[in-house]
């Protein structure tokens, strides 16, 4: 990859590896600026010397690399951690008796100073840039991303996705565009999305439920509007449920006519992984945590964030550590004179508690 890029031209003692090192000890430890990483680096110059440093670290050095080396080659080196990690994860259980792979899909804002950041404009007095992410739910790994400005609908982005037959998508209500959905259709995969609160629907039949569990009616037809029935003019189910936690009731859309209705409940609960994804990756991309200003520096910082959630994810697999990966990422992300023995992690307990208590924090369904 370096070659391909030749980012290492003219370069005598900083490679691309040395500026991969400071990134991901940056991002692990919580540094706020490129002086922060220098210094806490050069504080321990054996350490530094076993990592393949021949020199003390330049805050200068440091910021010319983020700044100069192109982007592309740590998108490359992500993309080639995804499909690894993949692999490693494929039998990952998730508790539906489903054999699909199921994708969770969303979109996540970050926040710029406009100052700072002129060309990532979002509004009259706010800058800002848009990941779009993609996310294997066996995992939950990372399958594609998508860096825009925050301007960009997020539906905008399923125009440029490659649909894998067989396959279950789960998109919130932003994504309901029935046009895009019938491409999904299209391609012999399957969504769960929420539907708009001014859907019209036309039911052709209803199937049983069961109250109890919490749903409340299963029909089976196409949108009323004209314009919607053209765009999508296969059968739709429209899912109605109860949610008890938030008491409030839900309704789903899916083009999947088999499965049981209250499964297309769980599956769209699911997506609450994905916000477990962003809440780490936004928690290392506070705005005082960006070491460059340029658009190839903020895109070098997040493609080495995504690397470095992609190495924890395939160390978490390989070393069989138990509870889930998020509290594994959890016990990493330590101040840099704190130490987490190889003992603590194998025997970390109450790893189930704590990733509960993290997903009740967070709004499961997105409203």
């Amino acid at each position: 990859m370096v070659k391909r890029y030749e980012a290492e031209s003219r370069v005598r003692h900083f490679g691309c590896r040395q500026q991969l090192i400071c990134m991901v000890f940056a991002q692990l430890t919580w540094r706020e600026g490129l002086r922060d990483i220098a210094a806490c680096l050069n504080a321990r110059p054996s350490n530094l010397h076993h990592l393949g440093f021949s020199q003390p670290i330049a805050k200068s050095t440091l910021a010319d690399a983020n700044e100069q080396r192109d982007w592309r080659l740590w998108e490359d080196l992500a993309k080639g951690l995804m499909r690894k990690a993949r692999a490693l994860y494929v039998g990952e259980e998730f508790g539906l008796d489903l054999d699909n792979t199921i994708y969770a899909l969303d979109s996540t804002t970050i926040d710029l100073s406009l100052t700072l950041f002129p060309w990532a404009a979002f509004r009259q007095t706010m800058a800002g840039i848009k990941m779009h992410t993609q996310i294997d739910l066996r995992g939950p790994i990372p399958t594609c991303i998508h860096i825009t400005g925050a301007r960009q609908h997020d539906v905008g982005w399923l125009d440029s996705l490659l649909f894998e037959p067989g396959a279950f998508y789960l998109m919130d209500r932003g994504y309901m565009d029935f046009a895009r959905l019938f491409l999904i259709a299209n391609a012999g995969a399957f969504f769960v999305t929420r539907a708009k609160s001014i859907l019209q629907f036309t039911r052709h039949y209803s199937l049983p439920v069961d109250r109890f569990t919490g749903l409340r009616s299963d029909h089976v037809g196409k949108p009323s509007l004209a314009k919607s029935r053209n765009a999508f003019p296969a059968l739709l189910r429209k899912v109605r449920y109860y949610d008890s936690e938030t008491e409030r009731e839900l309704i789903f859309l899916t083009n999947n006519l088999e499965i049981p209705a209250l499964t297309v409940a769980m599956l769209y609960k699911m997506r609450w992984r994905i916000e477990l994804f962003f809440r780490w990756i936004k928690q290392h991309l506070r705005i005082k945590h960006f070491y460059g200003t340029s658009p190839n520096a903020v895109k070098t910082q997040i493609w080495i964030e995504v690397t470095t959630y992609l190495m924890v994810a395939i160390i978490h697999k390989q070393m069989k550590l138990p509870g889930t990966l998020h509290r594994t990422l959890q016990l990493l992300s330590v101040h840099p004179f704190e130490k987490v023995t190889l003992n603590e992690l194998l025997t970390e307990s109450d790893h189930r508690t704590s990733d509960d208590r993290e997903r009740n924090q967070l709004n499961l369904y997105g409203l």
